[in-house]
């Protein structure tokens, strides 16, 4: 059984989430030719604080608007 991992700066509406829930989904079940419903996919969303490139965070590079 996959499980899927992946992590986001929060900010992604539900939607985005379903659909991108929906693809990956799909390509697993389409190149490992399983069931839709053995395949896991969980998201976590990580504040912009919290996430950082280098040694400065997202929410600071993207206060410099070097991030959207």
């Amino acid at each position: 059984m996959p499980f899927v991992s992946i992590r986001m700066i929060e900010g992604r509406s539900q939607q985005q989430k379903d659909e991108i829930s929906k693809r990956v989904n799909d390509a697993l079940s389409e190149v490992l030719e399983l069931p839709k419903d053995d395949i896991w996919i969980v998201f976590e969303d990580i504040a912009a604080k919290d996430w950082y490139v280098g040694s400065s965070t997202v929410a600071e590079l993207r206060k410099k608007g070097l991030l959207k």
